[in-house]
């Protein structure tokens, strides 16, 4: 029976050299001259130093020009509120892996609400899609491409 998988995954290792670049232009800005501003990732978090609050907002905007770059969708980024003290700005960018489940369940009802005769298992942090058409399969990825979920989507292991 042919099926393929729903996934959102974001390539770690072109978030990491964003991230890098993002640091190299940062220290050759003239407008970030003699100011302690920098990037630091951990796994699946982004924290932005600087000194104040607008800083913060020009170094968001690096971040997504050079993510834009390296082909990450931006839409994978969970912007935190930033935390101010009197010298210093802190913001948190988490980086979304995986479907959570309150988004895999309107995914399935989506799904099985579309009478297409297919059929979609939540599998952990993806959606299994079976059916005994791929012309079903084909129509299952058109209409979850129409709805946006807040979350870049890829469709893996097409099996016929």
């Amino acid at each position: 029976m042919p099926s393929f998988d729903i996934v959102s995954e974001v390539d770690l290792q072109e978030v990491r050299n964003a991230v890098d670049q993002a640091n190299r232009e940062v220290g050759t800005r003239f407008d970030f001259k003699g100011v302690d501003a920098a990037f630091e990732q951990n796994e699946n978090e982004i924290v932005l130093r600087a000194e104040q609050e607008f800083q913060l907002n020009q170094m968001m905007d690096i971040l997504r020009q050079k993510l834009v770059k390296r082909k990450v969708d931006v839409a994978a980024m969970d912007i935190k509120d930033a935390e101010t003290s009197l010298n210093a700005a802190r913001q948190r960018v988490i980086i979304k892996q995986g479907i959570d489940s309150d988004v895999a369940k309107k995914m399935v009802k989506q799904i099985k609400g579309s009478k297409l005769k297919v059929q979609a298992q939540i599998q952990g942090e993806q959606i299994r899609v079976t059916g005994k058409k791929r012309d079903d399969l084909q129509q299952t990825i058109a209409l979850i491409r129409e709805t946006d979920y807040g979350l870049p989507l890829q469709y893996q292991n097409f099996r016929d």
